[in-house]
Parts: C-alpha cells; structure tokens; sequence
C-alpha cells in the first residue's frame, strides 16, 4: 500500500470564522496533479482528524509509520509539504521531514 497524506479540512482545520488559517486544499490537489504524485502517495482531505488544538492537522501514512503534523498556517508550510511528498514519491518511502516542518510534529495522546 503506498504512502498516504491526510490533510484535515474538519470541524477546525482551515475554518478562518474559529480563527484559523485556511488549508490550501486546491493548491494541494493541483500539486499532486503537477509533480504526477498521485502514482507513488495518496492525498486525501479528510474531515477532522484532531486534536482540534493543533488547528491544521496532517496525518503521513507509511504502513506503520505515522508522522502528525499540526499547526499549519503558512504557504511555506504547505509548499514543504509538497516537497516532503515529492521527496518520498521519488524514494518510495517516508523520508526526513522538511526543517521548516520539524516543530510542528506531534505525537498523538
């Protein structure tokens, strides 16, 4: 099964009306279309992940790797996203998280 990202468009992520940044859900779809990475990692948006606190949640599935990252609120996070997708639809596994992207990694409860 290849690699999945989740990306949360629920009760909180990417509502601006609760005070949180938009998710950049076309953006994200026409990248995958663009770099062909549909082929080697699925996206999907989902409704709500949680933690609702950690407004703009991702989830990356690699068998039983998961890797969580909330609290997205800039392009630049959204941008290296795509590169971390292309950077695992290249390898064909989950590599290293972007920098810009490591502080925002969680652990679920």
């Amino acid at each position: 099964m290849p690699p999945s990202l989740l990306v949360c468009d629920g009760c909180c992520c990417g509502r601006m009306e609760k005070g949180n940044n938009a998710v950049p859900i076309e953006y994200l779809k026409d990248a995958w279309k663009e770099h062909g990475l549909q082929e080697h990692l699925s996206l999907s948006i989902s409704g709500c992940l949680g933690p609702c606190s950690l407004n703009n949640v991702t989830l990356m599935m690699n068998g039983n790797e998961r890797i969580w990252l909330g609290k997205l609120g800039t392009a630049e996070h959204y941008e290296a996203l795509v590169e971390w997708a292309k950077s695992v639809s290249n390898n064909q596994e989950v590599s290293d998280l972007p920098e810009l992207l490591v502080s925002h990694q969680f652990k679920p409860k």
